[in-house]
């Protein structure tokens, strides 16, 4: 009897071991495409996520930028409105001054440099030009 009884358990175990392998095939067979199907659908929504921060960065930068560039033009109308108005001043306090600009400008020629060449304007606002100055250094001057 007991050898019938081994045979008996042998057998189902074996049936056991066959039926749960019947079912783990039919589980991979119906679960793989399964699977794939889920894991495509997650792989494309984390695509999108990254594809929706990538655009919020890319806005927030655009932002950023116009942002700064307005600040950068303001900034520059401010400073040319102080320019204007520090011109207006000292175009203002320098009208009907010609003896004070005259001598800056005597004040000025004590600062400059020897053999300096200095065009004086005449009353039609033209220079002088140095049409009759000879250089020693020119030899087609000298005959």
């Amino acid at each position: 009897m007991s050898c019938d009884s081994g045979n008996v358990n042998w057998t189902l175990w074996t049936i056991l071991a066959v039926l749960v392998l019947c079912i783990l095939i039919a589980t991979g067979l119906w679960g793989g495409p399964q699977w794939n199907v889920y894991s495509q659908m997650k792989e494309g929504e984390a695509q999108l996520a990254h594809a929706k921060y990538s655009r919020e960065v890319a806005v927030a930068e655009a932002k950023a930028k116009m942002e700064a560039a307005n600040l950068l033009a303001q900034a520059e109308v401010s400073r040319a409105q102080g320019v204007a108005k520090a011109n207006k001043i000292i175009g203002e306090s320098l009208t009907g001054n010609e003896a004070y600009l005259r001598y800056l400008w005597i004040q000025n020629l004590e600062n400059s440099k020897q053999h300096q060449v200095i065009y004086i304007p005449t009353e039609a606002g033209l220079p002088i030009l140095e049409a009759g100055r000879l250089r020693t250094t020119d030899t087609r001057a000298v005959k």
